[in-house]
């Protein structure tokens, strides 16, 4: 696709529209005359006029659906380029408009806009999409934003629902269930290297597809993930009173009575149970030391060691890597003299609890989540902690600002998890950057206390990537933020002591030595500094002549797409193809719910001779 010239971004407010609203209008009727105009125009292959029902600035965002890739397309023309190339290819049709889920939508005062759902076919599978019309001054409405989703391919649906098994089963069940485990009888279609939720939601959905999966995990038991991280930890990105809605994960949902903010140990057990009630084929202390060439007919030779020593190498086409961000492996800076420091150094992965250390004078390099939460336990112990800051921080409070990031999605009042995923994924991530710097702004008045509190006992904070909050931090370095749950509090009453003036020089003996000749005491130094580059784990199973084929793993694109996650190692790169059928899946619980199937669509594509090229 050629290089076609970007309108300058921002927000499509009434002022930029010189238009104004009745909003007593039908906003059915207007969805409907518009998306009859677009289905009438894609039909006749009228690209010109299909184009010509966008704004200028308009966005389509595609997952698979169009392109079998992950693409948003900005700018009128570059969305009628985009429509003239892949139309044809794809045919669509039998459009069909959900009038039940058109609303008139008001995110502010200035900004109206109606968004409507619709369903329509391709040649490949059934898809679905979701359209947001603004207002212009003649009073006629154009397409904002499309967003267009594979669902499922034609002639192969999920068997789950109706199409589950529906015969009686008179086998010896234990039996019959442990060959299945053990793979005694058939050869695994897929090897799913981490039994975390990225792994197990991909099995999952592979297993609706009738494709069978095995989940290799290095630890003893299933959510072992998360039971031996720090003993504070819970999960952060939830949503309020409705953790179950943000974070349940496919074909099992979690309990509506959960707390809002569920402990780690929880979590795991709630994964074990996952895998087990799914009959999900998972081998637990067991690891994938190699990844190499086929040689018998397949793409991958995936060599296994379990934990008694066996081992055993499946030839198999597809490999996900569900390793978790960061792979799990810890990024400890290169700070000199560590030898010489008479007491213990860790990183957060490796610190288990507070009480570890009583009586000890504990410093915690880092000043994200895992520090914040690190250095509340500390003190809620009694334990002398002090925090050293190296750079700003973006912080928010958790009760206010999860609800505001997510526009009520996941409130207990908002739309069914299926519909919130899709409005969530329908959004470009370059729009939703302007949309955030608006909600950063609010979210800064309504949390003035806390971030006055906090500049005033000289806690560095900022703003995020151009004053846009958190997410953008998210995806951009997965890291960089707090969301507060009350460990801020803690360093504005001093509790927990915080050093934020003034770099690292080196270790000293009894602690640490700063650039401005301050010194620090401490017997425990904790880094709490995130992990390495997620590659790092692919590349130490992978040949070396594979390496430079392997993409990054998170960070935006020039289009605002994660890279590579839920897509094949290789994305865009020139030698995707030595990689080719090999897999990243990584992300939050709500994440994974929703691209696992995005993994599993292109794995049986493939696998039934569906997939088409990657636009």
């Amino acid at each position: 696709m050629s290089a076609v010239a970007v309108p300058v971004r921002s927000l499509p407010t009434l002022q930029k529209l010189r238009s104004k609203v009745d909003r007593n209008l039908d906003a059915q009727a207007v969805a409907k005359e518009w998306f009859l105009a677009f289905a009438d125009a894609v039909n006749s292959r009228n690209y010109i006029t299909v184009a010509s029902l966008f704004v200028e600035d308009a966005f389509w965002r595609d997952m698979l659906a169009l392109t079998w890739d992950f693409h948003t397309y900005e700018g009128r023309d570059t969305i009628q380029q985009f429509v003239a190339d892949q139309f044809p290819k794809f045919e669509p049709s039998a459009f069909r408009i959900r009038n039940d889920l058109t609303r008139l939508h008001l995110p502010y005062d200035d900004i109206i806009c109606i968004q409507a759902f619709f369903d329509f076919e391709t040649t490949v599978g059934n898809a679905s999409g979701i359209f947001r019309l603004v207002p212009l001054a003649d009073g006629s409405w154009k397409a904002h934003t499309v967003f267009t989703n594979l669902e499922d391919l034609r002639g192969f649906p999920e068997r789950i629902g109706a199409l589950r098994d529906h015969e009686p089963y008179h086998k010896r069940w234990i039996e019959s269930r442990e060959r299945e485990r053990e793979f005694l009888d058939e050869e695994p279609g897929v090897v799913i290297i981490g039994g975390g939720q990225s792994g197990l939601t991909v099995a999952a959905r592979l297993k609706a597809l009738g494709i069978n999966a095995l989940v290799v995990e290095r630890n003893r038991r299933i959510g072992d993930n998360w039971r031996n991280r720090y003993a504070a930890l819970c999960v952060h990105d939830t949503v309020p009173r409705a953790c179950y809605h943000w974070g349940n994960l496919d074909c099992l949902r979690f309990p509506s009575l959960w707390p809002v903010y569920p402990p780690a140990p929880k979590l795991g057990d709630w994964l074990e149970t996952y895998a087990h009630s799914l009959e999900l084929n998972v081998w637990t202390s067991s690891e994938v030391v190699s990844v190499e060439p086929g040689t018998q007919g397949k793409k991958w030779s995936v060599k296994v060691v379990r934990n008694d020593g066996r081992e055993r190498v499946f030839q198999v086409n597809h490999v996900v890597f569900a390793l978790g961000f960061g792979s799990g492996l810890p990024n400890i800076p290169n700070i000199p003299c560590q030898a010489e420091f008479k007491g213990q150094i860790l990183h957060s992965s490796q610190h288990k609890r507070a009480t570890d250390h009583l009586g000890k004078k504990v410093v915690v390099i880092g000043a994200c989540t895992s520090a914040h939460d690190i250095c509340a336990d500390y003190v809620d112990h009694g334990v002398d902690v002090t925090m050293v800051q190296r750079s700003s921080t973006y912080v928010m409070s958790a009760k206010e600002g999860i609800p505001r990031l997510t526009g009520g999605l996941y409130l207990e009042n908002g739309p069914p998890t299926d519909l919130a995923d899709r409005i969530n994924a329908s959004f470009p991530n370059f729009l939703l950057k302007l949309v955030h710097q608006r909600v950063a702004k609010d979210l800064a008045e309504v949390d003035r206390d806390i971030l006055d509190g906090l500049r005033k006992v000289g806690f560095k904070l900022n703003m995020g990537e151009d004053d846009s909050g958190p997410v953008q931090l998210i995806w951009q370095r997965g890291g960089g933020y707090y969301f507060d749950v009350g460990a801020s509090q803690k360093i504005i009453d001093g509790k927990i002591k915080l050093k934020s003036n003034g770099s690292i020089a080196r270790f000293t003996p009894d602690g640490l030595l700063f650039e401005d000749g301050s010194t620090l005491d401490a017997e425990v130094v904790i880094f709490a500094t995130g992990y390495a580059d997620g590659r790092t784990a692919y590349l130490q199973l992978l040949p070396n002549h594979l390496h430079d084929a392997v993409q990054p793993l998170w960070g935006l694109d020039d289009e605002g797409e994660l890279h590579t996650v839920a897509r094949e190692i290789g994305g865009r790169g020139p030698q995707a193809t030595k990689v080719a059928g090999l897999w990243a899946m990584l992300g939050n619980l709500a994440m994974c719910r929703f691209h696992s199937k995005h993994v599993a669509l292109q794995i049986k594509a493939y696998e039934e001779g569906v997939f088409g090229e990657r636009y």
